[in-house]
């Protein structure tokens, strides 16, 4: 069974950093591409970074320069370092993983003005 468990939302003012974790459960970890997504109210979910096995990575141009994707295989996780948090950032925002389709439930972000 595979689990994509989400640590790290919260709410922080504008300017302010959060770093998301999620750890994966099962094997073949190390060979898949992760990423995070987020959904806002009333909009559809959204890519924000990705990350392939090899480390190659790509983003959403609203996080360019602000967001890093990062992994840890050893560790099966993944984690965003988001810095320079806008209240445009305020979503909820997923871990996901490319082989089988895997999805997290999910971590609030709240960013205040």
């Amino acid at each position: 069974q595979v689990q994509l468990v989400e640590s790290g939302g919260g709410t922080v003012q504008a300017g302010g950093s959060l770093r998301l974790s999620c750890v994966v459960s099962g094997n073949i970890f190390r060979t898949s591409t992760m990423g995070w997504y987020r959904q806002a109210p009333g909009k559809q979910r959204e890519s924000v970074a990705t990350i392939t096995s090899g480390g190659s990575t790509n983003y959403a141009d609203s996080v360019k320069g602000r967001f890093t994707i990062s992994r840890d295989n050893a560790k099966n996780a993944v984690y965003l370092q988001m810095n320079g948090l806008k209240p445009e950032d305020t979503a909820v925002y997923y871990c996901w993983r490319h082989v089988g389709n895997y999805w997290g439930q999910g971590t609030q972000v709240t960013v205040s003005s």
